[in-house]
């Protein structure tokens, strides 16, 4: 080791002694430029200052990231000092922790859950996914669903909240329900046949073109009844039924107005919108669909 007034030098084998690591590795790395000596001694030996330690913790750490030399290269080609290897030292340790917490949060989930192979897989998967990649997943989804849709229309609008709803990121420590939640909406999205309801939905909220929405009726006393226990075919319902909508309608008035309901009616659709406030730690919201199906059927069965 030497000394001067300012700076201390260490050899290749004094910065194995100190990383624990091997002068074989410390001599590769540095004659891939990827730790170049700081000076030379007079017999030629290759010296290292405080820096040069920092930049190899640094290097180490990112190797043990499966960060590839090439881009190891390219970021350490950006450091300048200890101050910035210090830095750039942080951000790798802090993704380090992020993944690692993401991890141990989907294991978790799998105990809980006694997830079968196929869910295991799914979930390992979404764990190593990046924000963008996830989500990519729900661009795909969204993309397929409102193809052809002028973004401009009511359903083009509800096409860009659905895009931009879900959070693209974990929390850094998720709960057990935020990672269920992340599974169980990137398995809804994956699923053909709720991307095929989601597209009639959609489809048809379009052809309504400009046209003023109608007034959505106050549903209260349809979830009293639901609440009741009233069977939606019984007098009761057909009761509670002229307190939502005009007594004067016609069966196929009712029957009618049924049909437009149910094509806007989907537990699924709202499940996704359950999800998205897991992830966005919202308050839960009373469910509506059920409190529809029930006044769907009722209105069917009025006569």
């Amino acid at each position: 080791m030497v000394v001067d007034d300012r700076t201390e030098l260490f050899t290749i084998g004094q910065l194995a002694d100190r990383t624990g690591l091997t002068v074989r590795t410390i001599r590769f790395w540095s004659d891939e430029g990827l730790l170049p000596p700081t000076t030379r001694s007079g017999g030629g030996y290759r010296l290292y200052d405080a820096a040069a330690v920092a930049r190899l913790d640094l290097l180490r750490t990112l190797r043990d990231l499966g960060i590839g030399l090439d881009d190891v290269r390219r970021i350490l080609g950006r450091q300048a000092g200890v101050p910035e290897v210090a830095r750039a030292h942080v951000r790798a340790l802090d993704a380090e922790i992020r993944t690692l917490r993401l991890r141990r949060a989907v294991l978790r989930s799998v105990v809980r859950r006694g997830s079968t192979t196929e869910e295991l897989r799914l979930m390992h998967d979404l764990a190593r996914l990046s924000a963008r990649e996830r989500q990519q997943i729900i661009d795909d989804f969204v993309t397929e669903v409102f193809a052809g849709i002028d973004a401009d229309s009511r359903a083009g609008g509800i096409a860009t909240a659905m895009r931009g709803a879900v959070p693209a990121d974990l929390p850094d420590d998720p709960t057990d329900e935020e990672v269920d939640a992340w599974v169980e909406l990137a398995e809804l999205v994956r699923d053909p046949a709720f991307r095929r309801r989601a597209r009639e939905m959609a489809v048809a909220g379009a052809a309504g073109g400009d046209t003023p929405p109608e007034p959505m009726p106050d549903v209260t006393p349809a979830r009293e009844a639901l609440a009741a226990g009233i069977a939606p075919d019984s007098p009761a319902a057909r009761e509670v039924v002229d307190r939502i909508v005009d007594p004067a309608l016609s069966t196929g008035e009712r029957v009618a107005l049924a049909d437009r309901m149910s094509t806007f009616t989907d537990r699924r659709v709202e499940r996704y919108w359950e999800l998205v406030g897991v992830l966005h730690r919202r308050p839960p919201f009373p469910p509506m669909v059920p409190v529809f199906e029930w006044l769907i059927e009722a209105l069917r069965a009025a006569r």
